[in-house]
């Protein structure tokens, strides 16, 4: 690879090792020039002005961000510096918030992600992501119990000792694929696209599958194409909210498109030379810039 995928190859120490350091962790917790990244309702804390920039706040405003049960999460060290995440989303308005009203604005990353710097932009996604998952297992799936962080915040223990389970952060995995034939690749519209975007083809692993099987099931499934030759591109983490897209290229062995009307408004076969005519005033508009969709599209241009 060339070049890493947003979100991605983030230049940072996740000090797995030391999460269960009890005396390390409380070191790094009280060294001042640790930092923190809050997260609130699935939002980042960003700069206000011309430069979108990632907002760190000093460890120092720990105790005054925390509601007793939201511990600061791990993420890593950025050469010697401690980040932290923390949840702050029992705050009802972060702007009248004595600390977090001073510093910047909350604002979703997928909106601002592809304007900022990516190692920036690849820390506050991991912050993203691993607050979501916290959020969503405050109570073990096996029994009901509350449960609580350990490993400075890399899994929650079911608090019921007769059950004693402990939960790891998940991440659901999606195929998502560029097929094509000779000069011609497939793009799909679902409902839930912008305006005008159209898109490779994804979908998500099943229990017992393997990816190449994903692919091929996937594809049948929304357009009636079968296809081979399937080949491994890249891969991304996508915390929108908890995926890993990785990108695949397969070669289709039949054209006609049968859209599933169940997941795709149209689909239909789009030629290099149109791609590459594209306009911000043309009908037909490309993935996000941040996306493996994108990277997968303009990859495969790249090569003509």
């Amino acid at each position: 690879m060339t070049r890493s995928n947003f979100y991605a190859n983030i230049n940072l120490d996740r000090a797995a090792n030391q999460r269960s350091d009890a005396d390390w962790l409380a070191e790094r917790l009280r060294a001042p020039e640790s930092r923190m990244l809050p997260v609130w309702r699935s939002q980042n804390l960003f700069t206000t002005g011309d430069e979108v920039a990632m907002l760190e706040l000093d460890i120092a405003h720990l105790e005054v961000l925390s509601s007793g049960d939201n511990e600061p999460v791990l993420l890593g060290l950025v050469e010697e510096t401690a980040y932290f995440t923390i949840d702050v989303s029992h705050i009802e308005d972060p702007a009248e918030h004595p600390v977090l009203g001073e510093q910047g604005q909350f604002a979703d990353l997928r909106q601002v992600g592809p304007v900022m710097a990516r190692d920036q932009g690849n820390l506050l996604a991991y912050a993203r992501g691993i607050d979501y998952w916290h959020r969503r297992h405050r109570y073990c799936g096996v029994c009901g119990a509350p449960t609580r962080s350990e490993a400075a915040g890399h899994q929650r223990r079911c608090t019921d000792a007769a059950c004693n389970a402990v939960h790891f952060p998940r991440t659901d995995t999606a195929c998502i694929v560029l097929v094509y034939n000779d000069d011609d690749i497939i793009l799909g519209r679902a409902e839930r696209f912008p305006p005008r975007m159209q898109s490779v083809l994804a979908g998500f692993l099943e229990p017992g599958e393997s990816l190449e099987d994903c692919v091929a099931r996937e594809i049948y499934e929304e357009v009636g194409v079968d296809v081979t030759d399937v080949t491994y591109q890249s891969s991304q983490p996508w915390p929108f909210p908890a995926s890993l897209m990785v990108g695949f290229r397969a070669r289709a062995l039949n054209t006609d498109l049968h859209p599933d009307p169940t997941e795709l408004v149209t689909a239909g076969w789009h030629s290099r030379a149109e791609l590459k005519a594209i306009t911000p005033e043309s009908d037909l508009q490309l993935p996000r810039a941040d996306s493996i969709a994108r990277r997968l599209i303009e990859d495969w241009l790249a090569e003509d």
